[in-house]
């Protein structure tokens, strides 16, 4: 054992002489440190030599294996001083304090240099034969390589940092996919509590916006309040800042504003501006904050407001005012296994009527003054406490939306737009990074016209 242990070290040795050699000055420390560690295991193992006819076999073996343990955890400090460089912790509440998932933040734990992460999804969706009235429905199943995302970061020191997010939806630009700048920004830390930031920005509205790898919420499919009244995946260009005060933690960013002429009765999601070429003519202010009592516990909300018309659209007493305000609220519960999840968000856009009439609208087609729209989510992973990467979670989820809940006068709603979901599925995670998801979607609507779907989910993040 003796021989065993001194060829270890030796070869430990070797490696932090080489070390040396490449880098003196920055790892000496560290060097003087790890000698006297492994001196120290060395006169260890020599008294345990002598003590060995004295010694109970069962108390040898976890003598060794304590040996063996330290012997490792040195080889992976000497493995850490080759790479030049040491992590920086981040928890997930930090990172989450910042607007990022686990990888997007992937920057924050560098000292220097290049970083790069990224997720990816794939959806297979199987759809119902007819739809809620019984009408028979000839939709056929897909599987779509929905995105792959990866993040490219840089940090120049430890006050300034760069960090982006480019995606790829639908595997191809050939059909209907395409490629994209999901965020870009440039960050200065102004103190631990406080950042500022500018570029491209998620706006920090509801849950999913801005945590939207799919291995950080339930379900195959992303709630439908967060793709049509807050229009996930939602950036436009700004500048603002982040920031932290005890349990209490917020950001707020000055934007352009959305583009009013891609509403529609369906929600606000055409009126995203993406980054490119935005009109500037109208402004935008969002602020969220959020509650962290506990560990586990988060309770907070958000509102944007700003005008969507950019001068565009002129009547005959002049340009009409299309201010446009959107909010939410929600909390989440993460204890012991159980993952409990809700939210509600709403609208209101001023002159809908008049900007109806203009865009020559009638009826049922035309554009809401307000919309409403929630959902409930519970879920519990049958494995919390047995395994501690594994996960398997069952879930369910009430959703309900209406993109027509108050019409202005003259016009009136389509009950195709009321729809409620009920999902009831299960998600599994070998591990933490990789995640299936499987779960089936019951669709009603006032029109009857709802579609059922089955869906499995593939993702992954590193």
């Amino acid at each position: 054992m003796r021989r065993v242990l001194a060829a270890v070290t030796m070869a430990l040795f070797l490696q932090v002489a080489a070390i040396h050699a490449a880098d003196e000055q920055t790892i000496d420390s560290r060097l003087s440190e790890l000698e006297k560690r492994l001196k120290a295991l060395e006169e260890r193992e020599q008294q345990r030599a002598v003590e060995a006819e004295e010694t109970e076999k069962s108390e040898m073996t976890v003598e060794l294996e304590e040996l063996r343990r330290q012997v490792g955890i040195l080889a992976e400090e000497v493995e850490k001083m080759r790479s030049g460089e040491e992590g920086v912790e981040i928890t997930q509440e930090r990172a989450s304090s910042l607007g990022l998932g686990p990888s997007a933040a992937s920057v924050y734990r560098k000292q220097s240099g290049v970083s790069i992460a990224g997720y990816g999804e794939m959806l297979y969706s199987n759809f119902a034969d007819q739809n809620q009235s019984g009408t028979p429905v000839d939709k056929i199943s897909n599987l779509d390589f929905l995105r792959a995302i990866f993040y490219a970061g840089y940090r120049f020191n430890d006050r300034f940092l760069f960090n982006s997010e480019i995606e790829v939806e639908h595997a191809t630009t050939d059909k209907s996919g395409s490629a994209s700048v999901e965020f870009a920004y440039v960050e200065y830390l102004i103190n631990k509590n406080l950042t500022a930031r500018g570029g491209m920005l998620l706006v920090p509205m509801g849950f999913v916006n801005e945590f939207h790898e799919p291995n950080v919420f339930l379900g195959a499919l992303r709630p439908r309040t967060e793709q049509v009244i807050m229009p996930t995946t939602w950036r436009e260009n700004g500048f603002g800042v982040t920031g932290s005060y005890g349990p209490l933690n917020f950001r707020t960013y000055l934007v352009n504003g959305l583009d009013a002429g891609g509403f529609s009765a369906g929600g606000f999601r055409g009126g995203r501006q993406k980054g490119s070429k935005a009109k500037a003519g109208d402004m935008a202010f969002v602020a969220r904050g959020d509650l962290n009592p506990t560990p586990g516990i988060v309770i907070g909300g958000s509102i944007y407001h700003g005008g969507s018309d950019h001068g565009q659209f002129k009547t005959d007493i002049g340009k009409l005012d299309l201010g446009t305000t959107i909010w939410e609220v929600h909390g989440e519960a993460k204890f012991r296994g159980w993952d409990l999840r809700g939210l509600l968000a709403g609208s209101h856009l001023q002159n809908a009527g008049l900007f109806n009439e203009l865009k020559g609208l009638s009826g049922s087609d035309g554009i809401a003054e307000s919309m409403r729209g929630g959902y409930l989510q519970l879920g519990y992973n049958l494995l919390s406490g047995h395994h501690e990467s594994m996960g398997l979670t069952p879930y369910y989820r009430f959703e309900s939306v209406d993109t027509q809940h108050k019409m202005p006068v003259g016009f009136f709603s389509d009950p195709a737009n009321n729809q409620d979901f009920h999902t009831l599925g299960f998600e599994f995670k070998p591990i933490y990074n990789i995640v299936i998801k499987t779960d089936y979607q019951w669709l009603q609507n006032g029109a009857k016209t709802g579609l059922n779907q089955f869906n499995i989910g593939l993702g992954y993040s590193f």
